[in-house]
């Protein structure tokens, strides 16, 4: 079985209201205890980096299989939420939005609704998110581009 190795560098100042920072390959980043847990938030909270770990692995899956399947994108922009609740637990939900040339045709639109899906199933973080009980959900839109 390959095995891939992720290594990141961490340092921290201060006690909970401190600061501190983040490194691991291009990323790089402040983090900071939430102001709701006594912190000052003037950086990035763990849940912030969960959605986006999952967010990333997401689209990043979801571009790999659009072009497996030779589906021109004029261009393609996301955004996800996350929400906490008792009733529901841990939710995240991403939005992709994909513009397909003009001349897309229906089928092409239905390919890229499947794909979303696809992804969805082969986001390896999505799915250890999924296995821990987080609810992942997409809500994709699909369009042509409007020749101006």
């Amino acid at each position: 079985m390959d095995q891939t190795k992720t290594t990141l560098k961490m340092e921290w100042n201060g006690n909970k209201r401190g600061s501190g920072k983040v490194e691991a390959g291009y990323l790089k980043t402040e983090i900071a205890v939430p102001q709701s847990f006594g912190g000052t938030g003037e950086g990035t909270e763990p849940k912030e980096l969960l959605v986006t770990s999952a967010a990333t692995c997401f689209m990043l899956t979801l571009v790999s299989m659009l072009e497996a399947r030779n589906l021109a994108v004029e261009s393609l922009e996301m955004h996800s939420e996350a929400s906490v609740s008792k009733e529901e637990g841990f939710k995240i939900t991403h939005y992709p939005v994909i513009v397909l040339p003009a001349d897309g045709t229906e089928e092409e639109i239905q390919s890229v609704d499947r794909t979303f899906a696809a992804a969805d199933r082969n986001c390896e973080v999505g799915n250890m998110l999924k296995k821990a009980g987080v609810q992942i959900s997409i809500t994709g839109d699909v369009s042509l581009s409007i020749n101006a």
